[in-house]
């Protein structure tokens, strides 16, 4: 078990000193790597459960040496706080592909997890911990974090599914991540799965991103179409000293140029693998959409409706208003994600995807996503340990 990491004194709660010549604060963007276009990498946040009162358990270090000894495919890195872990899969082509990586990393986290009378869970929050009770990982990033955003990095225990894809160039990337852009509020419906906060029901489906909203550089990219524009922007950012890498910005969609990718951050952790992968078979058949249609050009009056639609999906879920950012039309979310997976079928079928989206098609159908399955539990048991000891054993693939 890890030892607490000793707090800061007080007067060390300051930001990082900056070079007083802003110029020489500049950093220059790393080029845009190449991928292969539709490459898939998914990036799963995961809780670490005691099997006593299922709170959550600091056990990351523990969990890490135990899987360390097991060949897996991706990898298996620490977060923000001592209770969750993060794992990923090295570079997919298909939902199939995404689920073959992440069942092997799944049977390792539960064996491991037993031999330390734990549980691993999926879920974007955890349903009652309470912030201050959490320890920061020990790590040189995490600790600055810590420093810089004071107990908002505490109040990051918050657990998400981030999901890569590959784009041919740097201007594709640009122009991907914008079309992508209208598409958050289905992204954050289907993946729904933290409605429970400090043992509250938030009335929300998403609660979590409520918490990555409270970060300076969270939200939307910039509008910009040519990676040229892009590093002018990123090296004036540099120049303000609010940012060093882009690590720093917290955006709903970014670009990773190390990896020739975008990165979709809005999804909560869903309670089960499967999901998981037929999330990123969705992402997946989007992106082929554009690429092979290029069914509309994206605008900087895209973004109008953006924080509306994206506050929507998080409040009710498939109950959402969404407001179509071309038309001004309002229609049930529900029925936009339906009309979308009509269109993506052919490409979801060229990308062997017609499972992982019928799966979600028959969910939106019937109205459910992973809140809408806690909540009933809650209203079944009516505690909410109970609800995540289930969740747990969900994940295990044990669970209705």
């Amino acid at each position: 078990m890890t030892a607490a990491m000793p707090l800061p004194d007080s007067d060390d709660f300051r930001s990082p000193a900056l070079p007083a010549d802003p110029a020489s604060r500049v950093v220059k963007l790393e080029p845009f790597n190449r991928s292969e276009a539709l490459s898939l990498g998914v990036e799963l946040e995961l809780q670490l459960v005691n099997t006593h009162d299922y709170d959550l358990a600091p056990y990351a270090e523990d969990m890490l040496r135990l899987m360390s000894q097991t060949p897996l495919p991706g990898s298996v890195v620490p977060e923000m706080t001592s209770s969750m872990i993060e794992i990923s899969t090295d570079i997919c082509h298909s939902a199939q592909d995404v689920i073959t990586q992440l069942s092997p990393i799944r049977e390792a986290l539960i064996k491991n997890a037993d031999k330390l009378n734990i549980a691993v869970v999926g879920g974007g929050t955890h349903a009652f911990q309470q912030w201050h009770e959490r320890r920061i990982y020990d790590k040189p990033r995490f600790r600055e974090l810590s420093e810089l955003y004071g107990y908002l990095s505490k109040q990051f225990t918050i657990f998400g599914q981030h999901v890569h894809i590959g784009c041919p160039d740097a201007d594709s990337a640009l122009l991907m991540l914008h079309r992508m852009s209208r598409y958050i509020p289905h992204f954050i419906a289907l993946s729904a799965s933290s409605p429970f906060v400090q043992g509250q029901d938030t009335q929300f489906d998403s609660a979590r991103l409520n918490s990555v909203f409270a970060f300076p550089l969270s939200g939307r990219a910039p509008f910009t179409l040519s990676w040229k524009e892009f590093e002018a922007y990123f090296e004036r950012m540099t120049r303000t000293g609010v940012v060093r890498s882009m690590k720093d910005f917290y955006w709903d969609i970014r670009p990773k140029p190390e990896f020739g990718t975008i990165e979709i951050r809005v999804f909560d952790t869903p309670l089960t693998v499967e999901r998981a992968a037929a999330l990123a078979g969705y992402v997946q058949s989007l992106a082929a959409w554009f690429l092979q249609e290029q069914p509309f050009e994206p605008t900087e009056d895209d973004y109008l409706v953006y924080t509306y639609n994206r506050f929507q999906a998080c409040r009710f879920g498939l109950d959402a208003v969404y407001v179509d950012p071309a038309s001004g039309q309002h229609m049930p979310l529900r029925d936009h994600i339906l009309m979308t997976m009509t269109q993506l079928e052919w490409h979801s079928e060229a990308l062997n995807a017609t499972q992982a989206l019928g799966e979600l098609r028959t969910s939106v159908e019937a109205n459910r996503n992973d809140a809408r399955w806690l909540r009933e539990k809650q209203g079944k048991e009516r505690l909410l340990a109970e609800v995540v000891r289930q969740a747990a054993l969900r994940f295990r693939g044990g669970g209705a």
